[in-house]
């Protein structure tokens, strides 16, 4: 039974000294790296080439949860192709250690409870926007016309001039002058 550990750090400025430092305390037999990569990103060749040197009875360590992965679905994903695998997982920082059944409780409830926040985040900011909406703001910057300067665009275009004539007079993209032509018809 190896443990192999993971590091992973952002950007190419930081350095990796702490994790390193830890999983080598922790008994990490191989360290695999990634310097200068998001958590974001699922394709990552340190994390690859860990995952590739896992073996049934091994563990893979971390420092922290969000060196492995950002998104709680990747996360998941991974820690359930370990478990697949006869591979554990171990959490340093978090103390989360899924080769017991209380570590697998914990790291599915923190799971559950990032994905709750999540969804939580999204709901408030639908309502949010809804509101604002109801209140006659909309979100996002402001339209490059006004509904003066649309009703005028609408004039001249009905009156013959082209759409990209229109919109060099205006000094806009000639898509501009579509959305504001639309935004007086939803209204």
């Amino acid at each position: 039974m190896a443990r192999i550990g993971y590091v992973r750090v952002s950007t190419v400025d930081q350095h990796s000294d702490l994790q390193t430092n830890a999983l080598q305390a922790a008994g990490c037999d191989r360290i695999f790296e990634d310097n200068g990569v998001s958590g974001g990103q699922r394709k990552r060749s340190g994390l690859s080439s860990a995952m590739k040197a896992l073996r049934k009875g091994d563990v893979l360590v971390v420092w922290r949860l969000d060196r492995l992965g950002r998104s709680i679905r990747h996360l998941i994903k991974l820690i359930d192709d370990l478990n697949r695998r006869g591979i554990g997982f171990l959490s340093l920082t978090e103390n989360i250690d899924t080769s017991s059944v209380g570590g697998k409780l914990i790291f599915h409830i923190f799971a559950a409870i990032a994905e709750f926040e999540k969804s939580l985040i999204r709901e408030r900011t639908i309502a949010g926007i809804a509101a604002a909406k109801a209140r006659g703001k909309y979100p996002g910057r402001r339209p490059s016309l006004n509904k003066v300067q649309c009703s005028d665009i609408r004039a001249a275009i009905k009156a013959g001039m082209s759409v990209r004539d229109v919109a060099r007079e205006y000094n806009v993209h000639p898509r501009t002058v579509v959305r504001g032509i639309e935004r007086l018809e939803i209204v």
